[in-house]
């Protein structure tokens, strides 16, 4: 240093720190001038001991004008040096990136004036130093003082078009990333537009592959979407724009790491963020293909919720990529994680819009259809979530979940264990039994197998514990059977229960679940055209069995016979003399009705209809006389008729017993009020038809 301070005058060093920006101007102009002489006579060592005696004695020096004097020494040094300027960059640059971060604002405005002047003598050089740069660039773009904003800027500007002049650089920028990746969390504007605009240079540089480092700092440019600023945002959304068509026109691109971010940026608050992300995730849908198989999940879970978006375009664009990306035809040896899906699936059925939870049953039902076994594998994971959503507000939501309990229960041990699990659900829930039940039972009917479906429900109800439930589940279903159009098959078969084996089989496959209901049973028997066993079955009615609820029951079955179902039943009447056990049947209900009420007036109208006949003429042959029951069609009505009273006394003790246990005074027999046996009409239950708002049933509803 000694050399340095005999190489420079001491009035030079003096005025290098003079409080007078003139008098260090002139001083640096002079240190250039013995550098370049030092620099033509090759002593560097001489050359050293300059930097070093500015960097130490100025630059590092308490003294604010000590400190910009060595500034803007070092920068004339820089001149003085010119070609020879790059040996001695280690030296130089560290002193005045240094200064950067000098609490004088004046100091930071000659740093950027230093390096500018040193920037533009080294040219591309001092590109090997570009991180260091780099980051003192990034914090001076943030500078509280708009003259150092303004000198940074064009300190910027100046780096950028070294950049772009040289092909060398790319040698650093695995070092530079981790760099910028950290800085692109920075909220401030100033350091945003920076990053952005250094991104967009750095892309443009054809040695620099900026595509294969984008998901390190993709996140970052997502996150700028939503910006406060205007021109953050576009200038954010042009450098995405650009980088997705780079991916278009790119043989190889790491979709799994971006499809990741995309993912999470699709959920995000912002309108303009989940759109431009969902709008990735199409491309890249379309253009990653097998790539994007272990996402599949991932990517699921962020369109289903954006196909109810409030956004129409959104909407729009995710509606496209779940048909896209449904139209896959994975391979669960690929890595395809059918698991992972159906949990997605799942999981959105909880989703407050009607779109998402119908899409996601399109998912579980394409899975149901494409890899069955590994579904079913799954079975305990989703299938109480699917019981559960029968339970929806939406009637298309319902029809599709049936659907699929109807594709798992193509096997007839999935179909027991869905028919069990459904009662089960009817008995814990019966808001859902009286709201759902008739649409629930109907569409099983049409995708199952009516017959089928009757008799395992039939076969639940006979083992049947809660003696209540299983007379209110078998009085739902003997409804739905007496009026559901899907069901007119059955009520065919069951008309020819005297006539062929398949009618009988069927009659006696409901007979025991049946009797839960005294009214079922009559109504079942009718329909059966075994008039003499409903005859019989009307007679040993006891006091116990006539209560408000039995009358409410039968007020429904006379307007029942009212309708199209049972046509047969009254044109039958035209021959009293034949069908005398129907007429008999008839009168018995009759005779079981409060006078006052509407439906003894209905059947009692109805009877007047009928040709006059005498009881006290000679009956067929194979009635007897004290209307016994003959077996027909192999049928031992007399055996089945004490199953029926063996089923109603359980019901009579259970009946007893409750009362007991509410300390209810038992009444052999309760007299109703005629308004209190006026049941309504007979449902319309449509399954199209879009729930009510209002508090009267809706659709597909049952009056118990």
């Amino acid at each position: 240093m000694a050399d340095a301070f005999s190489a420079i005058p001491a009035a030079v060093l003096r005025n290098l720190s003079d409080k007078l920006y003139e008098k260090r101007k002139n001083a640096a102009l002079e240190v250039e001038g013995i550098v370049k002489q030092l620099t033509a006579a090759g002593d560097h060592d001489k050359i050293t001991g300059v930097i070093n005696l500015l960097t130490h004695e100025y630059t590092y020096s308490p003294q604010a004008n000590h400190r910009k004097g060595g500034l803007i020494g070092l920068a004339a040094a820089t001149v003085g040096l010119s070609a020879e300027a790059a040996q001695h960059l280690e030296q130089i640059l560290p002193p005045v990136i240094n200064s950067f971060s000098d609490q004088d604002s004046r100091v930071r405005y000659y740093a950027c004036e230093a390096l500018y002047n040193i920037a533009k003598v080294v040219r591309g050089e001092f590109i090997f130093h570009f991180n260091k740069i780099f980051d003192a660039l990034c914090k001076l773009s943030a500078d509280s003082d708009p003259n150092v904003q303004s000198a940074a800027h064009l300190l910027d500007r100046l780096v950028k078009a070294s950049v772009l002049s040289i092909r060398h650089c790319y040698r650093d920028i695995e070092e530079f990333i981790p760099l910028l990746r950290e800085r692109m969390n920075v909220l401030n504007p100033y350091v945003r537009q920076f990053l952005v605009g250094w991104i967009t240079v750095l892309d443009s540089v054809p040695d620099i592959d900026m595509l294969g480092f984008l998901p390190d700092f993709l996140d970052g440019l997502f996150n700028m979407l939503s910006d406060s600023s205007l021109e953050i945002r576009q200038q954010a959304d042009s450098a995405l724009s650009e980088f997705l068509q780079e991916i278009k026109n790119s043989p190889s691109v790491d979709y799994g790491r971006m499809a990741e971010i995309l993912v999470q940026r699709a959920a995000a608050p912002d309108e303009f963020t989940r759109w431009t992300a969902i709008t990735w995730i199409n491309e890249f849908v379309k253009l990653g293909g097998d790539h994007l198989v272990p996402y599949y999940a991932d990517i699921l879970g962020a369109i289903l919720p954006c196909i109810a978006d409030k956004e129409e375009k959104i909407r729009v664009v995710a509606r496209e990529t779940n048909e896209e990306l449904r139209a896959i035809q994975a391979d669960p040896a690929e890595g395809f994680d059918v698991g992972a899906i159906l949990s997605i699936a799942r999981r959105q059925l909880s989703s407050e819009h009607e779109a998402t939870r119908i899409e996601s049953l399109y998912w579980i039902s394409t899975l149901l259809n494409r890899h069955r076994q590994e579904v079913l594998s799954f079975l305990n994971d989703i299938f109480d979530t699917l019981l559960k959503s029968l339970s929806d507000p939406s009637d298309q939501v319902v029809l599709l979940v049936l659907e699929v309990h109807a594709a798992i229960a193509k096997d007839q041990h999935n179909f027991e264990q869905l028919l069990v699990f459904l009662v089960h659900k009817f008995q814990t829930d019966h808001t859902l039994l009286e709201r759902r039940g008739a649409l629930i039972i109907r569409r099983l009917c049409v995708l199952l197998n009516s017959e089928r479906v009757y008799r395992e429900l039939s076969k639940i109800l006979e083992r049947e514990a809660d003696l209540e439930f299983a007379s209110t589940m078998v009085q739902a279903l003997n409804l739905i059977l007496l009026t559901s159009s899907e069901l007119s098959d059955l009520r065919d078969v069951l008309k020819l229960s005297l006539v062929n084996a398949a009618g009988k089989d069927f009659f006696l496959s409901l007979y025991s679940s049946w009797s839960h209901s005294s009214m079922a049973i009559i109504s079942l028997c009718l329909l059966a055209q075994a008039y003499q066993h409903a005859s019989a079955v009307i007679q040993s009615l006891t006091e116990e069995d006539i209560n408000v609820r039995f009358l409410v029951q039968l007020d429904k079955l006379i307007h029942l016979l009212e309708t199209p179902t049972f046509a047969y039943l009254r044109l039958q009447l035209l021959e009293p003399g034949r069908y005398i056990l129907l007429l008999k049947a008839l009168y018995g209900l009759l005779m079981l009705l409060p006078q006052q009420s509407a439906a003894f007036k209905i059947l009692r109208t109805r009877l007047k209809t009928v040709p006059s006949y005498s009881f006290n003429k000679e009956q067929p042959d194979h009635i007897s006389e004290d209307g016994g029951m003959n077996e027909e069609n192999g049928i031992d009505f007399a055996s089945w008729l004490q199953r029926f009273q063996r089923t109603q006394q359980q019901h009579h003790l259970h009946s007893k017993s409750q009362a007991l246990s509410r300390n209810i005074p038992i009444s052999a027999k309760e007299v109703p009020k005629p308004e209190e046996v006026r049941g309504p009409a007979v449902p319309v239950v449509e399954i199209n038809r879009p729930p009510s708002r209002s508090s009267r049933k809706g659709p597909g509803q049952l009056h118990l």
